[in-house]
């Protein structure tokens, strides 16, 4: 059948915002940035995947969004996760530039992660082999 993903999302409170934090902060690249209307579609690869899975940094401004937003975060729960290679190298890293952790490097049977705040309004969790 040849499905795969494409394109997935997380909900922002700031496109601006979120665009300097996963590129600047995560190290994502761009990859489109076109204007629809108010908000722009605007997506990032990782920097090794220039035709990967694209995340889109998608506007939350749905009556729901926020509020489910809000629920995640108060119940300590990731909107999504990453893989890296090192979570701990990355925990250090990341720490160093002040970004928040909500959850320090954490073995979890064959994964360690990592759970941060990504400054726009969601936890991010990173995880890499054990």
């Amino acid at each position: 059948m040849g499905i795969r993903i494409n394109v997935t999302s997380v909900l922002v409170d700031d496109q601006a915002k979120a665009l300097a934090f996963y590129t600047e902060q995560l190290g994502f690249v761009p990859k489109t940035d076109v204007p629809v209307g108010e908000f722009r579609w605007l997506t990032v690869v990782g920097p090794n995947e220039p035709d990967g899975t694209e995340l889109l940094l998608e506007p939350d401004q749905h009556p729901a969004a926020k509020a489910f937003k809000e629920a995640l975060v108060a119940d300590g729960i990731p909107a999504t996760s990453f893989a890296v290679d090192d979570v701990a190298q990355v925990h250090a890293t990341l720490s160093a530039r002040g970004i928040r952790f909500t959850q320090q490097p954490t073995t979890m049977g064959p994964v360690v992660t990592v759970v941060l705040d990504d400054t726009c309004g969601n936890l991010i969790q990173l995880t890499s082999p054990a």
